[in-house]
């Protein structure tokens, strides 16, 4: 066994300690969870309590997910598992009890283990494959490992995915066997049951972290360069529109979300999503709005489109889309634009080519001579083998359709390079604005003195970068000259 690394955090007040292992005749690393204080011999009698414990206390089918009934039901199980370990292990020091307490109650009314890692700052995603093989996470350091986490049974894993579905009024039977929800907490899961799934029922959890990603943590993590973030923060400031486009999992929402940090206090922001994943300075004036699935009726669905339109209707300045599918989202927003709103969405597509491919063929299908409405399309990149993310292409598009590449991700250099002069973006901004090409150039030398200065004092909290953009735009020479001292 090779250690590659070890560190700890608290889930609620349970202790945990993670250790990554390369084990003999293991592919992949191992993803070890101890809960240190809890011995073989405690767990038998904890789940001995457990099983005690769902005698005294019933539950009937909704109590869990009843707003009502939740508090006084979880109030019920503390006192008797309390009573229970008195019971039973009646020398435990009272701090031992309490973490044990709420170890118990995840086991009973929540996800047992998986509950824990919940907790885990560095996890992206769970997924439970089935009962028949560990529980895998996906580390964003480490990629995909095997736990040493199984569940007991397939219906350990159907009462899991029916206890998420009831938390958020869906189900999940043979009849209805797929479900897709969104958590309070604000985890996206997904559950399969069998045999849809052929190997067993599944749930996959992806985690959002609880502090957004930040401009600052991208320049420090070398996804982008403060002159690439200079540039798109120009843009941002005189109203561009800008698409940000990439693979799966390469970091576009996360960018998405930073990038709107540069949006103006001043102005009204509508952002449309599936999922609330956005988390915006609190000094912005911004409207998140999400869609809807329909009830167990087929009643009730709110639809992207829907918000779309209706977001037109709330007096926009900027409208933020989570991501675009269909054609006549893309046709909408497109109608945004020619209209004068700065629209600012995300696409599936690996560069630029294929951004314009995928806007211009099905299912999409928008007409090429309506793509110059975007001024910049972003594209992000992530290395499978290292995780790492970076920035791949940033281009405008000419007002023949066709793009033009102005920085460019050189991979073996893992640096963003100057590709192309600027044929579009600088003389549009020079028209539209009157400024001189010289003007523009410290404005960017401004904004990268900010980002400097950002990064040097280590600011990277969402609401305290929104201060200092907010402050950039109502008082300039005062934040220049905090920065200058």
């Amino acid at each position: 066994m090779v250690v590659k690394e070890t560190y700890s955090f608290y889930s609620e007040n349970i202790p945990i300690t993670i250790t990554i292992e390369s084990l003999k005749n293991e592919f992949v690393l191992v993803y070890n969870v101890s809960i240190s204080k809890i011995s073989p011999n405690t767990e038998i009698i904890l789940d001995k309590i457990k099983d005690e414990l769902s005698s005294k206390v019933k539950l009937e089918i909704g109590d869990i997910a009843d707003l009502k009934k939740s508090e006084f039901i979880r109030t019920r199980f503390k006192e008797t598992i309390l009573y229970l370990l008195n019971k039973y292990l009646p020398d435990l020091p009272d701090d031992i009890k309490g973490f044990l307490t709420t170890y118990l109650m995840h086991k009973s009314l929540g996800l047992g283990k998986i509950e824990l890692l919940l907790d885990d700052i560095n996890l992206e995603e769970i997924a439970i494959n089935s009962a028949e093989e560990p529980v895998w996470v996906y580390h964003h350091k480490y990629g995909w490992l095997k736990t040493n986490i199984k569940l007991d049974n397939e219906e350990q894993i159907k009462h899991y995915s029916s206890l998420i579905g009831r938390k958020v009024g869906r189900s999940i039977t043979l009849l209805t066997p797929l479900l897709d929800a969104q958590l309070e907490t604000g985890e996206r899961v997904n559950a399969t049951l069998n045999p849809i799934s052929i190997k067993g029922n599944t749930i996959t959890l992806r985690k959002f972290a609880a502090k957004p990603i930040t401009i600052t943590d991208m320049i420090n993590q070398k996804t982008i360069s403060i002159p690439a973030s200079s540039l798109i923060w120009l843009g941002i400031e005189y109203e561009l529109s800008a698409l940000i486009s990439g693979g799966t999992a390469t970091g576009k929402t996360s960018f998405l979300n930073t990038i709107c940090a540069f949006f103006q206090p001043n102005q009204r922001i509508i952002s449309v999503e599936d999922t609330a994943e956005l988390k915006l300075p609190k000094y912005l004036h911004w409207i998140p709005m999400l869609t809807r699935l329909p009830n167990v009726e087929g009643k009730g669905e709110v639809t992207l489109l829907d918000l779309i339109i209706n977001s037109l209707r709330m007096r926009p300045d900027r409208i933020v889309v989570g991501e675009v599918r269909r054609q006549r989202e893309a046709e909408t927003l497109f109608e945004a634009m020619h209209t004068g709103h700065s629209v600012y969405a995300t696409l599936h597509a690996n560069d630029v080519e294929e951004t314009i491919n995928r806007l211009t063929n099905p299912p999409i299908n928008i007409p090429k001579n309506l793509l110059p409405a975007i001024s910049m399309i972003i594209v992000m990149y992530r290395n499978r083998r290292t995780g790492i993310r970076r920035i791949f292409q940033v281009a405008e598009i000419l007002k023949d359709s066709s793009p033009n590449v102005l920085l460019q991700l050189d991979l073996k250099q893992d640096k963003i390079l100057t590709a192309n002069r600027s044929l579009r973006l600088m003389p549009e901004l020079e028209l539209q604005t009157g400024l001189t090409t010289q003007e523009i150039n410290e404005n960017l030398r401004e904004k990268s003195l900010i980002l400097n200065w950002l990064v040097k004092k280590n600011i990277n909290e969402v609401n305290d970068i929104g201060k200092v953009v907010a402050t950039y735009y109502t008082n300039k020479n005062a934040l220049l000259n905090l920065i200058k001292k």
